[in-house]
């Protein structure tokens, strides 16, 4: 999975696999999470966002089942 570092307060780095929609993010507080079954056009909305901490808070955090890997 290519990562791709953000500009956020909040993330540091997202990635994201079209193939078993899995979205990885980690952030600047240590932790690396994966959130499954996300779409590709959450995912790119992401990445397209003003704020994608904003983003994240707003469409991702409580809406999809997750891991912590790290």
């Amino acid at each position: 999975m290519l990562k791709t570092q953000v500009n956020s307060s909040d993330l540091q780095s997202v990635g994201y696999d079209a193939t078993t929609c899995t979205l990885e993010i980690k952030f600047h507080s240590g932790g690396i999470y994966q959130y499954f079954k996300v779409t590709e056009s959450i995912y790119r909305g992401l990445m397209s966002a003003s704020s994608h901490g904003k983003y994240f808070h707003a469409y991702i955090k409580d809406f999809y089942l997750y891991k912590r890997i790290g």
